[in-house]
């Protein structure tokens, strides 16, 4: 029997070769993000197994609960909340502590923060039912100030990484495995500039791909990681060290 993996933020990016690595495996991936299906996605079944849903709006995402429950019709082996968002001033510039104003605050956090463990919490049945695993996308925003990365970002991140040694605690004795992975600068549609300027500084001296974000997710969701709980994996060249 195939595996299912439940994905958010699925619609570019990591997101993307996420669906594609998993899907690549033989797993049914059910996606969730703020776009509609696209048609050029190259995944069998892709259309069916999307689920339009803003995480930003708190009631939405709880309902959709139920929704993913019924799309699902059995056990859940993975899920990987990777939607965030980080807002930029009207000019494009990082909002920080002082120019953020508490809507904002609240968005992000909701969206990268609080859907994590209200779709984990609602699904819990259906990941224990498989012994299944849960990874959350933090960030290397979330351990340093960073140049690009507002503050409501960097600190919803950081947040999420302490979620998830919490979640780890209370999700493993029902068997559900909860880590976290931290990209630094990955290749992706939404690069600052001046991103390059951080990526000369780096020990490997080159950018991070999403392949090779989404093999560590495929890693920590299968059998291989069957005793990896409660960690969150640095995918950055160096960039922490």
């Amino acid at each position: 029997m195939s595996k299912t993996l439940l994905l958010t933020g699925a619609s570019r990016g990591i997101g993307h070769s996420t669906v594609k690595k998993f899907s690549s495996e033989g797993w049914r991936v059910i996606t969730c993000s703020r776009q509609p299906f696209d048609a050029n996605c190259p995944w069998p079944g892709g259309e069916d197994n999307h689920i339009q849903l803003d995480l930003s709006d708190p009631a939405e995402t709880i309902n959709a609960v139920e929704v993913i429950r019924e799309r699902l019709d059995g056990p859940l082996h993975g899920l990987v909340s990777n939607a965030g968002i980080s807002p930029k001033s009207a000019q494009g510039g990082r909002l920080n502590t002082l120019d953020t104003d508490l809507m904002t605050w609240g968005k992000v956090f909701h969206v990268n923060f609080f859907a994590p463990i209200v779709l984990a919490r609602g699904l819990i049945e259906e990941l224990a039912e498989a012994g299944g695993a849960v990874v959350n996308v933090t960030s290397i925003a979330g351990s340093r100030v960073h140049p690009f990365a507002g503050a409501a970002y960097a600190t919803s991140k950081a947040a999420l990484a302490a979620l998830t040694r919490e979640m780890a605690h209370d999700f493993g004795p029902r068997g559900v495995r909860v880590n976290a992975i931290a990209p630094g600068e990955i290749e992706t549609s939404i690069l600052s500039p001046g991103t390059d300027e951080i990526v000369a500084g780096l020990p490997l001296r080159r950018i991070g791909q999403t392949e090779e974000v989404a093999d560590v997710i495929y890693f920590l969701c299968s059998d291989k990681a069957s005793y990896v709980t409660g960690t969150e994996i640095e995918i950055n060249g160096g960039q922490h060290i």
